[in-house]
């Protein structure tokens, strides 16, 4: 690697190093990442680029919490985070991948599909919410899709799956339990995963099989380490995308119109809250 880029996302002797990751030590890591996300935001806005990144993974893997960290300090009319719930009676009844595509970019847009069409290699095959002549039908398909309607119409497609050990699901399934916070992100569809965890393993090692393709290839990302997943994610989508940095004509603060007679400051009407903290 370059020394400019050592020095835009950290030595990868760091990236790398053993034993847990302080907050500290990684919010100073993201923090400079997060830098060269609103970079490329910015490169993407002046060029008309659009990108698609897909997050799959298995459940507690981390998908929300790495995408989270990319929109924190990004722009939602540029990176937008799409999760959809399970599909109406309508959408059944449409063509598997239509209501993905209605969601894809713009000029200009980066789009984060928080799971995405390959819901009918994961969830819906070990459930059995589809045929296995569907199933069948979207593995052929899936790769073909991608290659003719996203990446030879220009647009930049990353695949990643967070992979978490069998061990370190079950501890954070149990975090969750515990943790009021937490509990909207559990639900009975979730933790069956738990029980099925062999079906899911399987699932998932003939949908990555089938649909990694030299033009969409799978990355797969290791998240037992949640920190490190995070950044190393983050840096390599960052990597993978030839974008520039963009000067930009920052405004100037303007002066301040002179206070006319008689005006105040205060509101007037409205009811201000109490001050608890």
């Amino acid at each position: 690697m370059a020394k400019d880029e050592q020095e835009k996302h950290g030595s990868p002797e760091a990236s790398s190093a053993p034993g847990k990751m302080s907050r500290k030590e990684f919010e100073k890591k993201l923090s400079k990442l997060q830098v060269e996300l609103v970079r490329l935001q910015t490169w993407v806005q002046a060029s008309g680029a659009r990108v698609i990144v897909v997050f799959e993974g298995r459940d507690t893997a981390g998908k929300g919490g790495v995408i989270s960290r990319i929109t924190a300090r990004t722009s939602p009319r540029v990176y937008r985070h799409v999760a959809l719930p399970a599909p109406s009676d309508r959408e059944k009844t449409q063509i598997f991948i239509q209501r993905y595509i209605a969601h894809f970019p713009a000029a200009g847009e980066i789009i984060l599909f928080d799971r995405s069409w390959y819901n009918r290699a994961g969830v819906e095959r070990v459930m059995g919410f589809c045929s296995d002549e569907q199933y069948e039908r979207f593995l052929a398909l899936a790769p073909a899709v991608e290659r003719e309607v996203i990446v030879s119409n220009g647009i930049f497609l990353r695949k990643y799956f967070l992979d978490v050990s069998q061990d370190e699901q079950r501890r954070r399934f149990e975090a969750r339990i515990k943790d009021p916070v937490k509990h909207w992100k559990l639900s009975p569809m979730d933790t069956e995963s738990v029980r099925r965890w062999w079906d899911y393993t399987a699932a998932y090692q003939r949908m990555i099989e089938a649909t990694h393709t030299p033009v969409s290839p799978w990355y797969i990302v290791p998240a037992d380490d949640k920190r490190r997943a995070r950044l190393n994610l983050i840096r390599h989508l960052l990597d993978s995308i030839p974008y520039k940095k963009v000067d930009i004509d920052l405004p100037k603060i303007p002066k301040a119109q002179p206070r006319p007679k008689r005006a105040t400051e205060s509101l007037g009407a409205g009811q201000q809250i109490p001050s608890h903290y």
